[in-house]
C-alpha cells in the first residue's frame, strides 16, 4: 500500500459527473472501485459522465461517523490552556462555564467552528450540538455555533440544540431565550436538564409537574422542533421524569423526535427492569446518547437496541470547564467505548464502531453509509487490516469524502 495521500485525476465527458475511488477495501474486505454520482454510491459510472478518478492505494473504506452529542459553544480547543478549578455538582461546573466563556479570547463561532472542522477532518459527517442558552449568555452560544455551522455547510451536518445548562426552573430568562431561539429559527432542537434534581426549585411539585418539561415540550410542539434532554439523575428521581417524557412524547405526537442524553438511570439498571425501561422507551420511540464515560454510566446500547430503542455515541464537553479531555474524534470514541466497557472480540469492537457510525446515523435521522450501492459516498480512507483493527490502532484518516468530494487529507480540511 502506498503512504502517500490518495492522488486525483480527471477525465472530461461530456455529461454528468461522477467520482471513481479506485483500488479501496471497504471493512477490509477485497479491493474494489467505489463509484459515487451526485453525492451518492452507485453501481456504474453513467454514461458519457465527467470521470474523475482518485487512487485509494489499497487502503481501508470506512463510513464517515455521527457524533450524537456534542457541546463545541464550550470549547477551549486551540485556545491557551486553561487550569480548571475543583467543582461538584452541576451548579459549580456551571458557574465555572460562565467564568471561562468570559476569560476566553476567542468568539464563540470561531472557537466552534475549530472544534467542529477538527471533527469532520477525523471523519465526522454530521453531529448534534448543544448549545447552552442561560441570561449569562443570551443566544451567544446558539448564535456562534450557527455561524460555524453556515461556514462548513456541504462538509458537516449540524443539528443545533437550544441547551438550558442553568436550568429553566431555577434561572429566570431562560425559557424566554428558548422561545427566541425557536422563534428566530436557529435551533433544531430544543434541551432541557435533569427535572428532578438541578432544575427543581425549592417547594417545587412532583417531576410531572415541574415547569420545565412544560416549556421544554411546549416549544417543540409550538415550533415543529426535536427535544433532547440532559438526564443525569438516577434511580427514581431520573426514572420519574423519564416516564414522564415518554408520556408527553406520545401524548404530543412527537414519536420519533425525543433524545434523552446520558440517561444514567437507564445505565443503572438490568434484567427485568432494564427491559421493561427499553420497552417503554421503544413504544414512545424516544432515543437514548451516551458518551463512554464510564463503566458504570454507559449505556448498554447493546441490549437496548435488541429491544428496539435508538442509541447514538457522542463526545460531550471537549477541552472545555468541565473537562481537559475529549478531542472530538469518533473513532477515538468508539475506542474509548470498547475500553470503557472492556470488549475484547471483534463482532465486540465492530459494534462500538457501529454505534458510532450507524447507531448517531439514525438518531439523526439521517441514511446509513454503509458503503452499498444507493448509500451516500461518505466514507473514510485509513491505512489498516480490518476494522476491530483500526478501531484499536487508531490510523491517520488519510482521505475523508463526503456526498463523494475529497474534503480532507491527513487529518486537515483541504
Amino acid at each position: 500500500m502506498t503512504n502517500h495521500a490518495a492522488d486525483a485525476d480527471t477525465r472530461t465527458v461530456a455529461g454528468a459527473s461522477a467520482t471513481v475511488f479506485r483500488d479501496v477495501r471497504p471493512f477490509g474486505g477485497p479491493a474494489v472501485d467505489l463509484v459515487a454520482v451526485d453525492g451518492v454510491l452507485a453501481d456504474a459510472v453513467p454514461d458519457g459522465a465527467v470521470v474523475e478518478y482518485v487512487d485509494g492505494g489499497g487502503r481501508l473504506a470506512l463510513p464517515t461517523l455521527v457524533d450524537a452529542h456534542i457541546h463545541p459553544d464550550k470549547t477551549a480547543w486551540g485556545e491557551p490552556w486553561h487550569s480548571r478549578r475543583p467543582a461538584r455538582g452541576i451548579a459549580e461546573y456551571v458557574t465555572g462555564d460562565v467564568g471561562l466563556y468570559r476569560d476566553l479570547p476567542t468568539p464563540v463561532a470561531e472557537r466552534a467552528r475549530r472544534l467542529m472542522a477538527h471533527a469532520a477532518a477525523q471523519g465526522t459527517r454530521a453531529m448534534r450540538a448543544h448549545a447552552d442558552v442561560a441570561p449569562a449568555y443570551g443566544l451567544d452560544g446558539v448564535a456562534g455555533v450557527a455561524e460555524a455551522r453556515e461556514k462548513l455547510r456541504g462538509v458537516l451536518d449540524v443539528q443545533l440544540v437550544a441547551f438550558p445548562q442553568h436550568g429553566v426552573e431555577r434561572t429566570p430568562g431562560a425559557a424566554e431565550l428558548l422561545e427566541e431561539a425557536a422563534a428566530a429559527g436557529l435551533i433544531d432542537a430544543v434541551g432541557g436538564i435533569d427535572p428532578a434534581g438541578f432544575d427543581r426549585v425549592s417547594g417545587g411539585g412532583a417531576s410531572g409537574e415541574n415547569r420545565q418539561l412544560d416549556v421544554v415540550f411546549g416549544i417543540a410542539e409550538r415550533y415543529g422542533l426535536a427535544v433532547d434532554i440532559h438526564l443525569h439523575d438516577v434511580g427514581e428521581r431520573g426514572l420519574g421524569p423519564l416516564r414522564e417524557i415518554a408520556a408527553r412524547t406520545e401524548a404530543l405526537g412527537l414519536r420519533g423526535k425525543v433524545t434523552v442524553s446520558h440517561a444514567f438511570a437507564v445505565a443503572a439498571l438490568s434484567g427485568e427492569e432494564l427491559d421493561a425501561t427499553a420497552d417503554l422507551l421503544a413504544s414512545a420511540d424516544i432515543a437514548l446518547t451516551t458518551v463512554a464515560p464510564s463503566a458504570r454510566t454507559v449505556l448498554p446500547f447493546r441490549r437496548l437496541a435488541e429491544r428496539g430503542v435508538r442509541v447514538g455515541l457522542g463526545s460531550d464537553g471537549v477541552r472545555d470547564n468541565w473537562s481537559p479531555y475529549g478531542n472530538a474524534d469518533m473513532l477515538h470514541r468508539a475506542w474509548l467505548l470498547g475500553w470503557t466497557v472492556g470488549v475484547r472480540l471483534d463482532e465486540e469492537l465492530e459494534a462500538c464502531f457501529r454505534l458510532a457510525a450507524d447507531g448517531g446515523a439514525e438518531l439523526l435521522g439521517l441514511p446509513k453509509a454503509d458503503l452499498r450501492p444507493g448509500a451516500p459516498a461518505d466514507f473514510m480512507l485509513v491505512e489498516g487490516e480490518c476494522l476491530p483493527q483500526v478501531v484499536i490502532d487508531l490510523p491517520r484518516r488519510d482521505v475523508v469524502v463526503r456526498a463523494g468530494r475529497v474534503v480532507a487529507r491527513d487529518g486537515r480540511l483541504v
